[in-house]
């Protein structure tokens, strides 16, 4: 359980740094990422998308961290059991 937590947690970071570098466009605007926006003036249709992907990417990064959080726990948790 331990490991596929881990796995889960590490596969939701990677997707979560993935999704926040994948350049979102309007149109043919490109309106640049969730880590690096696009510079100068954008099209306000820009900013729902953005906020969209900038929501995605958090959600998806919380989600890894939580798991990760979890197969810790799980681990320490075990290990106590055992030396007990």
């Amino acid at each position: 359980m331990n490991k596929i937590l881990a796995t889960a947690g590490v596969v939701l970071l990677l997707v979560g740094l993935g999704l926040g570098f994948r350049s979102v466009s309007v149109g043919s605007v490109d309106c640049g990422s969730a880590f690096s926006p696009a510079g100068g003036i954008t099209p306000m249709a820009c900013d729902g998308k953005l906020d969209n992907s900038v929501t995605l990417v958090t959600v998806m990064l919380v989600a890894g961290v939580l798991a990760l959080v979890l197969a810790l726990v799980l681990k320490k948790v075990r290990d106590r059991r055992v030396n007990a």
